[in-house]
Order: C-alpha cells, then sequence, then structure tokens
C-alpha cells in the first residue's frame, strides 16, 4: 500500500533498453515523451536488422543522429581504420560520443555520463532521471599509485564515478555506461499549474497529520493546531519524520562508496570546535 497515489491518466508503458547490448550503428528515429519516467526516450533503427528499440535520450540527441554500443568490443572496421593498433586516445575520439553506450574502461576521465550500470553484464541503474549524470573521475589505480610507490603490479578492477549528490562510488570497469546527459533538463522548472494536474499524473492530496483525529496520526486530536507534545513521528510511530533519521544499520556498511554525500540538509556546516555562533 502506497499513500498519496491512485487514479490518474491510463498509461503505457514503453519497454526501455538499459543493457544496449545490441551492437552495430542505430539511427534515431525521433525523440518521444515517456509518461513513466521524467527524461525524453529515443526511438532506435538498427541500420542492419532493422530492428527498433528505445533508450533514454541525451541531451541535445535530435533525429537522424547516429549512436553505437561497445559493450561487445570495438568492430573490426573501426579497428582497421586505425591501423590495427590499439590507441586508446585513438579509441575514445572515435567512440565517446553523445548517446555511445561503452565500458567504462573506455571512457576518458572527466566525461559526463548517465545510465551508469553497477556490475558487468548488467542493464544501466544510477542516473536515468531527467537532466541527471554522473563524472568519471578516474581509477582508485591512479589514485593508489600516487600514495604507493612501491612496484607491485596493480590489479584494481573498479573506477570511481562522481555523482550529482557529490557522492563518489567505485564501479567495475567492465560496467556500462551512456556518454552525455539524460535529457529534459529543465523538469524540475516544470509548474502544474492546478490540483487537477495533480490528479492527472495519480497524485492524490496530502492531508497533515495535525488536522487528522487522534485515531488516525499520532499528531491528530487535541484543540487547536497542536500535536500533543510529542516529537514528529510518521503515522503508524515507529521512526521520527524529522532531521534526517537515520534508519542503515551500521553493521551494513556500502562497500562502493568512496566518498560519501554531504548529509547537512542545506544547512551550514559548523566548525570542529564548535564555535559556531547562532542568529
Amino acid at each position: 500500500m502506497v499513500r498519496h497515489r491512485g487514479g490518474g491518466h491510463k498509461r503505457r508503458i514503453r519497454v526501455v533498453d538499459f543493457s544496449r547490448m545490441e551492437a552495430g550503428k542505430h539511427t534515431v528515429e525521433r525523440i518521444e515523451h515517456d509518461p513513466g519516467r521524467s527524461a525524453h526516450i529515443a526511438l532506435l533503427n538498427h541500420d542492419g536488422t532493422q530492428e527498433k528499440s528505445y533508450i533514454v535520450a541525451a541531451e541535445g540527441m535530435r533525429a537522424g543522429d547516429v549512436v553505437q554500443s561497445y559493450r561487445k568490443g570495438i568492430p573490426a572496421d573501426l579497428l582497421k581504420s586505425m591501423g590495427g593498433v590499439m590507441d586508446p586516445a585513438m579509441i575514445a575520439a572515435k567512440t565517446a560520443w553523445r548517446g555511445n553506450c561503452l565500458p567504462l574502461h573506455m571512457i576518458p576521465p572527466g566525461t559526463l555520463i548517465y545510465n551508469i550500470g553497477l556490475r558487468p553484464g548488467a542493464h544501466g541503474q544510477l542516473c536515468r532521471s531527467a537532466g541527471t549524470y554522473g563524472q568519471l573521475v578516474g581509477s582508485s589505480d591512479a589514485q593508489r599509485q600516487v600514495t604507493d610507490q612501491t612496484s607491485r603490479p596493480s590489479k584494481n578492477i573498479y573506477v570511481n564515478v562522481k555523482l550529482q549528490s557529490g557522492e563518489v562510488r567505485k564501479i567495475h570497469k567492465q560496467a556500462c555506461a551512456t556518454i552525455g546527459v539524460a535529457s529534459n533538463a529543465n523538469y524540475n522548472r516544470r509548474q502544474l499549474g492546478k490540483a487537477g494536474r495533480s490528479r492527472w499524473l495519480g497524485i492524490r492530496p496530502t492531508v497533515r497529520g495535525v488536522a487528522m483525529n487522534a485515531s488516525d496520526h499520532p499528531h491528530g486530536g487535541g484543540r487547536g493546531k497542536s500535536k500533543g507534545n510529542v516529537i514528529p513521528i510518521s503515522i503508524w510511530g515507529r521512526t521520527p519524520a524529522k532531521s534526517g533519521y537515520k534508519t542503515r544499520k551500521k553493521s551494513n556498511v556500502n562497500r562502493a562508496v568512496v566518498t560519501p554525500r554531504v548529509r547537512n540538509q542545506g544547512r551550514r556546516k559548523r566548525d570542529q570546535s564548535g564555535g559556531g555562533t547562532r542568529r
């Protein structure tokens, strides 16, 4: 059961290809709106088999663009055009274009990417909403070589990706990512205009807890706008509803996080000495 959701206009599901395993050139036929996601989707037509598929469109992608997936390796014609030499700089110059899907180890550091996978052979999972992206900041191997001057050969298989929240994650270098930024970047600036449009989207009204009866919510009842001198808690009364209450167990550490995101909820950080002044 989900609160504040229900009704809404009927929607058709678009099957979006997040894996991009099909090699070969694909031509973008058109950019479409998908009611099931905030970003736009692009209809692709495979130049060889004429099969059609949907992908999450990149910002700036237009009809007539040609995109390609290199998850199965470098094509023979591309390798032949480079004289059979595996030059990483030349490969990046010919493959790292907007809308192309590549393994992370083939993407140059500093490139903006979206639809990022987490495991080899898996589909993209991160940065799929409108206007989202990550940035490849290099491999953990390069950072370790700066601090460790030993001559031991490195066996690192991860690269570091910085997300918009400021979090840096290590992801397997064989995982996939698409070059560019997810389309429809101004989605967060939209204005619904009226309550009826929210109902079209399947969003039902949200009633405040202090406006309910005591039997319906822990904040309900009493005279006037009073919540009964209790801390803000959820409607089920189990967890606090403010101040970023952490529900994750301390023993369950996410080992893929290199640098965690800032969790001060927009408040200014106070100095370590505790001498911050209040206004």
